[in-house]
């Protein structure tokens, strides 16, 4: 069979002569994917922010138009020319340029770079390690990041702010688990039983986080902390942080604006690290994900979960988008097959 010929679906965005941006499902043909080493046949994909920033068309993410996102892929080999990844196994591609400028897992083929490819942790399921996904990994990161730091469960709480998205909803889950008491803010209040569920101590509204935010410093409350949104939020997160705290920033779901004087850094020497998922060197990656399928496996990943299929894609885009979405988005590419 000339796999070159094979035709598959995928959510495509185009830009219209108006200059807006217009996406919906379209065939496509494997030849028409970029070169690379390895052809996925994508059996799983998942919805990150990042993606509905593509799918937007927002060139900070995407430069050129057509385009299909999708940061995260989990599939079989199809074909591969580097003979570490052979037709049949089980892969997840995650990160580097999928997605962004490279042609990705909102369709039911991929074709990447081979240092693009990770071998599926035997323990978790295609499906496992979409719920995990990007969003997950990235804060896996931010949490190895505070216990690197020397940040111990007994200093205080940890703050994660973004609660109910991808990267909180799994930040709060991996957090409890190593034995940290977790605050979780969140605009929906509706969503505290949710959120204490996932292993969160306790929920603060974004109005309570962000009181006395004009001041320079603020009470010492967090020893640590989980950030997705950055802009206001964060900065008042950073003013309460206690001396010698951690705080990690992954994301800019309200900003990427940093509304924040010096004096947390040199009068108590917190610390701001920032959290990368698309170039994190393979050899780490290789290792977190290890952890996120042994001692760090999240037994909660069904609840924090849902399924849609890629023709009910484009109702969860817009509903990420006006900050609506609670936990992770998978996309079953094989009902669409």
């Amino acid at each position: 069979m000339n796999l070159e010929n094979v035709i598959f679906k995928a959510l495509v965005v185009r830009q219209t002569d108006s200059g807006l941006f217009h996406r919906s499902i379209e065939q496509r043909r494997v030849e028409d994917l970029p070169v690379g080493d390895v052809l996925v046949s994508v059996q799983y994909s998942s919805l990150n922010y990042k993606d509905a920033l593509s799918a937007s068309g927002n060139r900070g993410v995407t430069k050129k138009f057509p385009h299909t996102p999708g940061v995260d892929a989990a599939g079989v080999i199809a074909w591969s020319r580097d003979p570490a990844f052979q037709p049949g196994m089980e892969v997840v591609v995650s990160g580097y340029d999928l997605g962004m400028n490279t042609s990705g897992g909102f369709g039911q083929y991929i074709r990447v770079p081979s240092g693009w490819v990770l071998p599926k942790p035997d323990i978790l399921t295609l499906l496992q390690s979409m719920q995990i996904g990007t969003a997950g990994f990235t804060a896996a990161q931010c949490v190895s990041a505070i216990i690197e730091s020397g940040v111990e469960s007994a200093a205080g709480p940890v703050l994660v702010t973004g609660a109910t998205g991808g990267v909180g909803s799994i930040a709060i889950a991996l957090l409890s688990q190593c034995g940290y008491r977790v605050i979780a803010v969140t605009g929906k209040e509706s969503e505290y039983p949710f959120l204490k569920k996932l292993g969160a101590e306790d929920c603060l509204s974004r109005k309570q986080l962000s009181l006395g935010s004009d001041r320079l410093l603020l009470r010492e409350r967090w020893a640590g902390i989980v950030d997705s949104v950055g802009g206001a939020m964060l900065a008042s997160a950073i003013k309460a942080t206690q001396y010698g705290g951690t705080v990690t920033c992954c994301g800019n779901a309200m900003s990427g604006d940093l509304p924040i004087n010096v004096y947390p850094f040199i009068l108590r020497a917190v610390r701001l690290i920032g959290i990368d998922s698309a170039q994190c060197p393979m050899e780490r990656r290789k290792r977190i994900w290890e952890k996120l399928a042994g001692s760090w496996k999240i037994p909660l990943l069904d609840e924090m979960s849902r399924t849609v299929t890629l023709n009910e894609l484009d109702a969860s885009i817009q509903q990420m988008l006006r900050g609506g979405s609670r936990g992770r988005v998978i996309i079953d590419l094989q009902e669409d097959a």
